[in-house]
């Protein structure tokens, strides 16, 4: 078979063709393509034109393919198919059916793993989420499509790639445990004296504490680093050590371990998480179904934290 030069073929000349061989009709070829019998057989006429084979010509009541026909068939059908499944309108996300398995990277933050754990469940049983830490790859693992999201500091560069939103900056208090002795006369000096329990989290932002320490030209002690913030409650109500983090990662730990929050002593860095995904699954029905349940989740953890803090006695510094 002859080579096919397409800039020289008009895509809806091939839709008109495949109708014709499906049917080998005229009248039912236009029925199907809603056009006059008229304009399906002038399409025919332009294609035998531009490819210079009959291609379908009538035998009795029927058209009939050429060879030339049938091979050019064998090679339109999986074309046309492969653009209509492109650029279909993507099918509706149906959690309550779907067993769609999904790849999450996020801080280990235990109040937001349950209510997404509970979102996601409760609205699709048989959905699958694999919580995975931040590493290193996680920006390149977003943009090839093996995580769907991930939950990362504001402040490291954007990858090209890959959209964001960015949620409302949360400030950081500084938790210690009941009868810390610290409470007694809390300030500078006992914030700088007491051990601090520092989280080391992949991709966090910049501006640290210890950099904003730093740059105030004092020095605190480091007690002890700890991979995620699930570890910082047990730690604290078991020593004389301080944290110094934002409230939607100590929400839960206030409450299980009696933890008291303090006005930090020294101007704190605020914190800006942000949820990140591939640009290429934007349009994605499930990708688009979890971001937005995530972002609600996250949302409505910071509501919470924010109430809680509101509620409580905040320790403030001694004058």
């Amino acid at each position: 078979m002859s080579e096919i030069h397409l800039h020289r073929i008009d895509l809806n000349l091939l839709v008109t063709f495949e109708a014709l061989m499906e049917t080998r009709s005229v009248t039912r070829a236009a029925e199907r393509l809603s056009k006059t019998q008229s304009a399906v057989s002038h399409a025919l006429a332009r294609l035998r034109e531009q490819v210079g084979d009959p291609l379908l010509v009538r035998v009795g009541g029927r058209m009939e393919p050429s060879p030339f026909a049938l091979d050019l068939i064998e090679e339109v059908s999986p074309i046309l198919r492969s653009i209509r499944r492109v650029i279909v309108p993507p099918q509706p996300f149906d959690p309550a059916t779907s067993f769609r398995v999904f790849r999450v990277a996020v801080p280990a933050l235990p109040d937001l793993l349950s209510s997404t754990f509970a979102r996601v469940h409760g609205a699709g049983p048989d959905i699958a989420l694999e919580w995975l830490p931040l590493l290193p790859d996680t920006f390149g693992q977003l943009i090839d499509g093996r995580i769907d999201l991930a939950f990362v500091a504001n402040d490291p560069a954007m990858a090209d790639g890959l959209s964001q939103h960015v949620f409302e900056p949360d400030s950081r208090y500084t938790f210690a445990r009941a009868g810390h002795p610290a409470l007694a006369a809390w300030g500078r000096e006992s914030w700088l004296t007491y051990p601090h329990v520092v989280v080391g989290v992949h991709n966090a932002a910049r501006q640290t504490v210890e950099e904003r320490v730093a740059s105030l030209g004092v020095e605190r002690r480091i007690g002890a680093r700890i991979p995620d913030w699930s570890g910082i409650g047990p730690l604290l109500v078991a020593s004389d050590m301080l944290a110094n983090q934002i409230a939607p990662a100590m929400l839960g730990g206030i409450a299980t371990h009696d933890l008291r929050v303090l006005e930090p002593p020294v101007p704190l860095p605020d914190f800006a998480m942000r949820c990140l995904w591939s640009t290429r699954l934007a349009n994605d029905p499930g990708n688009r179904w979890l971001r937005d349940l995530m972002i609600e989740a996250y949302r409505d953890l910071q509501e919470r934290s924010a109430a809680t803090i509101a509620r409580i006695d905040l320790v403030r510094c001694a004058a």
